[in-house]
């Protein structure tokens, strides 16, 4: 056992270049791990710029300098953030109040169904259920409950004086990022071994893939969002802009997402309308879109970009969700992508020399 283990160890790290890029790879996990909180706004700022770099570069092949380029870009990025944000966030606010104000009359409602269908079934329902159920409903709906959401709300509203301080900070760490973005860059290498040829090759392999899965991503939340907002009020749906939102967000959680999505939109449609044809026609109209977004829109915007099994997705987005929250899930097939590229441009023994040789 001891000699097999000895030999696993000098097939799989006896190449220095494989040595640096694992030193690499646990010291930048290990820092978001534990700084992931304090450098989030690092972290944001980062991510926007590295979808911004590919207009800055374009304009300064053009002849534009660098600096009044990114200027250029992050003044129209902010711009169109700027709209989106006055046109969408107060509504979506409203419908969240209106949904919070009718949330005791559809669980009455509710509660009225689930009670005539134990008289008529108490088979499947039986009254010590239902007098169970009444109960954990009463203690969501009671004094004590509401309490703890205003300090919930209080503590949000915290949350929005950092958020404040972030709308300052990320737009000129975006700005300085892409301004001076050769300077950082080698100023960043003094940081890292000389002897980082692998890990080099691993980056090249994963920087266009990132940013197309990234911009492919964007594109799909957005288009999801729209056409369910646009199908949701056409079909005079309550709460359809917040409903919209969801389910444009949705697709942040591959397979799961939509999943999870579904139940709220059913629950408010039979609330609305009950067992009726407009729920029927609502939930088939749903049920097409998420159709295809997966087997019309992922395939042309991802095309290969994204090549693992449904089965690691699903795995990347509980590992990589449990560690950094939203942005583990929203990372998760890049990260999941970029273990992939490691293992395999990891050297062995026998072709310790190949990953480098085709750089």
């Amino acid at each position: 056992m001891l000699a097999f283990l000895t030999e696993w160890y000098k097939t799989r790290f006896s190449d220095p270049q494989a040595i640096t890029l694992m030193f690499i790879i646990i010291g930048i996990g290990l820092a978001l791990y534990f700084g992931a909180g304090l450098l989030a706004p690092l972290l944001v700022a980062l991510v926007l710029a590295f979808l911004l770099e590919w207009p800055v570069a374009q304009m300064s092949r053009l002849g534009i300098s660098r600096t009044a380029a990114a200027t250029i870009v992050l003044v129209v990025f902010l711009g169109v953030m700027l709209i989106l944000m006055l046109g969408l966030v107060p509504s979506i606010w409203r419908q969240g109040v209106s949904l919070v104000t009718d949330l005791p009359t559809m669980i009455d409602k509710g509660m009225l169904i689930v009670r005539e269908f134990s008289a008529e079934y108490p088979q499947f329902v039986s009254a010590s259920q239902l007098d169970s159920m009444m109960e954990e409903v009463n203690k969501m709906l009671d004094t004590q409950h509401l309490l703890d959401l205003g300090k919930q709300l209080l503590g949000y509203s915290a949350s929005l004086l950092v958020l404040m301080v972030y709308a300052i900070l990320v737009p000129l760490l975006v700005f300085f990022f892409l301004k001076d973005k050769d300077q950082l860059m080698k100023g960043s290498k003094r940081f890292f071994p000389a002897n980082r040829d692998l890990a080099r090759t691993v980056w090249f392999e994963m920087d266009q893939q990132i940013f197309n899965y990234i911009r492919g991503k964007v594109i799909e939340i957005v288009i999801v969002g729209v056409v369910s907002y646009i199908f949701f009020a056409v079909m005079g749906l309550r709460y359809s802009a917040l409903l919209g939102v969801l389910t444009g967000l949705s697709v942040l959680i591959p397979y799961v997402g939509a999943t999870l999505v579904t139940l709220p939109i059913a629950l408010v449609a039979f609330f609305q309308w009950g067992f009726s044809a407009e729920f029927g026609y609502l939930m088939l109209g749903y049920g097409i879109i998420q159709a295809l977004d997966g087997n019309v829109l992922v395939p042309i915007l991802f095309s290969d970009a994204v090549d693992l099994h449904p089965v690691v997705i699903i795995a990347a987005v509980l590992v990589f969700g449990g560690l950094w929250g939203v942005w583990g899930v929203f990372f998760a097939i890049p990260l999941a992508s970029l273990v992939k590229a490691v293992i395999n441009a990891w050297p062995n023994a026998s072709s310790p020399k190949v990953a480098l040789d085709n750089e």
